[in-house]
């Protein structure tokens, strides 16, 4: 996919938080799987197959971005209303629709109309997946790295499949039907899940929720200074392709960094170490360090390429489980949804508004590109010395 804080409630002792940490990381890898091995081919195929300009491309993917993050607003708190359970299956049942779609997809428009159906299974499968973890009692730090070590191994193994669907007939069709049906197939794990007890929330919809939230100011302060969080990790699956990089180089970039990233995970979940201010201070600087190094290449020099790779790795192993654990130590057990959706509206937004207008930048050459990049590091760097510890 970054505060004073209450003490932490007492770990459930819920006997089924084991099976919901295993069956939560298996879908995890199957819907990962599934997106990371069309997202690391998107942007070569809207630009080389559909023959599209980065600035057409980068609204695509920035309307995706964005509009999946802008419903974590509410769908956040939705999550809280209906359970977890339920709001997953949907979010499966849409993502897999909309990379059906993806694949059929040639004009503008319905390239955006398949971008609007991940988005709204996207907006609902994160706070579904993560509430379920932030109730898994004792095993909710070791469940949340696994969760992300899937992820990263998905990261890992997704291009180099991607690369060999798409050379078959009949190419990204094929690779986006695949990807169809590991999200359908994520949406049966889900209603695998035991059936659990909600606990109540105040009546009166979603509304309540989110100004809950918004009332507590620490956390908002946390919220808006890490919301270049979401931009630092997904960005370079955009930039390496545009820089010029052949697919070949670029998977193995994208393959690098999510191994490290993996690697990365049981360090953070030890000891809830990620809560300590210093590892998300950290991830930061290792991330504007990484587009710091890309800023200035071609697409030629293989070797920088792979020390980005590598600082942008360090930088998602340690950002992402140590914003999870903050808000689980901030957020109340039966708002987790709500401020889990708050966190992701700021970072989303922020990504969509960047996103723009990096397109634009490179479509106005080498320069316009370096330009963009050394903002993207820049914003890492406010964000490093901007965030407070608990």
């Amino acid at each position: 996919m970054t505060v004073a804080a209450p003490v932490s409630p007492p770990p459930s002792a819920d006997p089924t938080g084991r099976r919901v940490v295993v069956t939560v990381v298996a879908i995890q890898l199957a819907c990962c799987l599934g997106f990371f091995s069309v997202m690391a081919h998107l942007v070569a195929h809207l630009r080389h197959d559909l023959g599209l300009m980065a600035g057409t491309a980068g609204l695509i993917l920035g309307a995706r971005t964005g509009l999946q993050f802008a419903l974590l607003l509410p769908v956040g708190a939705l999550t809280d209303l209906i359970g977890a359970r339920r709001t997953g299956v949907i979010a499966c049942v849409l993502r897999a629709a909309g990379f059906a779609l993806l694949g059929t997809a040639e004009s503008v428009g319905a390239l955006l109309c398949a971008a609007v159906v991940i988005a709204v299974g996207g907006a609902l499968y994160n706070p579904a997946a993560q509430s379920l973890l932030a109730g898994a009692g004792p095993h909710q730090a070791g469940g949340f790295a696994a969760y992300v070590t899937a992820q990263h191994v998905a990261t890992v193994a997704g291009p180099p499949v991607g690369l060999v669907l798409i050379s078959l007939e009949p190419g990204f069709a094929l690779l986006t039907g695949a990807a169809a049906a590991m999200w359908a197939v994520s949406g049966a794990l889900f209603l695998l899940l035991p059936r659990t007890e909600r606990r109540p929330v105040p009546f009166g919809g979603v509304l309540p929720g989110v100004r809950a939230v918004l009332g507590d100011r620490s956390f908002l302060l946390f919220a808006l200074m890490t919301a270049p969080t979401t931009l630092l990790a997904n960005h370079i699956m955009t930039a390496v392709p545009l820089l010029g990089f052949a697919p070949g180089a670029a998977t193995l970039c994208f393959c690098v960094l999510a191994a490290i990233a993996a690697a990365a995970q049981p360090f953070v979940a030890a000891g809830r170490r990620g809560e300590r201010p210093w590892v998300l201070r950290a991830g930061l600087l290792c991330a504007a360090g990484a587009f710091f190094v890309l800023a200035p290449l071609d697409g030629t020099e293989l070797g920088p390429l792979m020390v980005a790779a590598v600082l942008n790795g360090v930088a998602n192993g340690l950002i992402q489980p140590s914003i999870f654990q903050r808000v689980t130590r901030h957020a109340p057990p039966e708002r987790f949804g709500s401020y889990y959706g708050v966190l992701a509206f700021c970072a989303g937004m922020f990504s969509f508004a960047c996103e723009i207008v990096v397109g634009q930048l490179f479509d106005l050459g080498p320069a316009g590109a370096t330009a963009a990049l050394i903002g993207v590091g820049a914003f890492a760097l406010v964000a490093a010395f901007g965030t407070r510890g608990p």
